[in-house]
């Protein structure tokens, strides 16, 4: 009877504790009496493999209607407060560009909001102790999670991440980290982008991670964290995580490389920048970087949401719909300039629109690793204008490229090494054959 064998790793950092678990999972070998599970995804009987049944995948969670009704509980609790204050503003009838107040309504009116909001915390208080006395089964029996539910749980932290995890909500994500394939001495660390998960690399049947698995011989370890939180968390997260990865891998480590999509460029790049600074061993290993749609310079989009705040909080009858805007997480709030260091921010209001003359602190590419740079253009042909205003949709091709107007921040990635894919967007760099072609060139290149 062969014995079981574990074939994959699942590696998990609980911020801010930073608390690192390891579980193997046995996923090959044989049962007694000759059932049991065989190869991954098949199930031994009598000596012939057959399909092994499928785990019963969970689209809810009783954790997930937890947190759920505490989201909801916020919600009606901050439009009870923004009605409040406009109701306060408008009773002023101050000029159209009067000082907007936050003060709350008096006698019988503010009686009427007090009462909203006391009910709502009592009803709030009493769904969430109901809720904690019902069992809580473990996560063999709630089934494995579905992708759907992954893909809305990372949508849902990428825009309200940091405050999910500030107020203990159960939908926040833990950084993790997940190995696809026995250990080789090549590792390919996956980082993906906001509001994205692990499991959203692979896109109409591909998959960059499993392709270079079977192209190059890489080990795919994917990213999985919480992209509502500052780049500089998670990128400080993720140095930690991957110096206990290094040290714990089972076979010599050769090489590490890193393919990152959008915002987790970012973060590896911070995760560079503290590994040096805590003088931590990995980055011996690490010989690439391949960014994908990164926006180095930030993107418009997040600059064109900092505007809005800015004009509805220039007049006291739509200051109270600002706040509507900054309910959005310190994740985007850094795409602005493409922020990596959140010393940048401790000392003023990430909200308040800074002048554009005044970016954020360069952080250079990491000393002695191959970086290379692909962008996208939802352009047919190459066209300034839409390359520089539109690029993929989110990031300008510029941008993508670390490209900038000042020369002192421009990244210095030669232009052997970088790629403009036309016609395709943002999320295109994921699937397109033409970019995995370009991508598996570069890492399997050797200098």
């Amino acid at each position: 009877m062969p014995a079981v064998r574990n074939v994959q790793l699942a590696w998990t950092l609980i911020l801010p504790t930073k608390q690192v678990t390891y579980t193997p999972l046995p996923l090959a070998g044989e049962g007694p009496g000759g059932e049991g599970p065989g190869e991954a995804g098949l199930r031994s009987v009598g000596g012939v493999l057959y399909p092994a049944p499928m785990p019963p995948t969970a689209h809810l969670r009783l954790s997930d209607l937890r947190g759920t009704s505490r989201l909801a509980i916020e919600a009606t609790l901050g439009v009870t407060s923004l009605v409040e204050t406009m109701h306060h503003n408008i009773a002023r009838v101050p000029g159209v560009l009067g000082a907007p107040t936050e003060k709350r309504t008096r006698g019988i009116t503010g009686l009427v909001y007090r009462s909203i909001r006391g009910v709502t915390r009592l009803v709030g208080g009493g769904i969430d102790a109901a809720l904690r006395l019902l069992p809580s089964p473990g996560d063999p029996a709630a089934g494995a999670s579905s992708a759907e539910r992954e893909a809305v749980l990372a949508a849902l932290n990428g825009v309200l991440g940091d405050h999910l995890a500030a107020s203990a909500n159960p939908l926040a994500i833990p950084m993790r980290l997940r190995r696809d394939g026995e250990p080789t001495g090549k590792i390919l660390l996956l980082a993906h982008g906001l509001c994205l998960n692990d499991r959203q690399w692979r896109r109409n049947g591909h998959d960059h991670g499993a392709a270079l698995a079977a192209d190059a011989g890489f080990t795919p370890v994917y990213l999985h964290y919480n992209s509502g939180f500052h780049i500089s968390t998670n990128g400080r997260a993720l140095a930690g995580l991957l110096e206990d990865l290094l040290r714990s891998w089972p076979v010599p480590v050769d090489e590490l490389v890193i393919l990152a999509h959008s915002m987790g460029g970012l973060v590896s790049r911070n995760a560079c920048h503290h590994a040096q600074a805590a003088g931590h061993g990995w980055p011996r290993h690490l010989r690439k970087i391949v960014f994908l749609g990164t926006p180095h310079h930030g993107s418009p989009l997040e600059r064109g949401g900092n505007w809005v705040d800015f004009l509805l909080g220039a007049s006291p009858y739509t200051a109270a719909l600002a706040r509507l805007g900054k309910i959005r997480s310190a994740g985007i709030t850094d795409l602005r300039h493409g922020n990596l260091l959140n010393e940048s921010l401790e000392r003023r209001d990430r909200f308040v629109r800074a002048p554009e003359n005044s970016p954020p602190p360069a952080v250079p590419l990491p000393e002695g690793v191959q970086c290379y740079a692909v962008a996208a253009s939802i352009a047919t042909q190459p066209s300034v204008l839409k390359d520089r205003l539109l690029g993929d949709g989110l990031v300008p091709v510029s941008s993508a490229l670390g490209q900038h107007a000042d020369p002192g921040r421009t990244l210095p990635i030669p232009e052997s090494q970088q790629w403009i894919g036309y016609g395709m967007n943002h999320f295109d760099l994921l699937e397109r054959r033409e970019v995995y072609e370009r991508i598996c060139g570069w890492v399997t290149d050797t200098p």
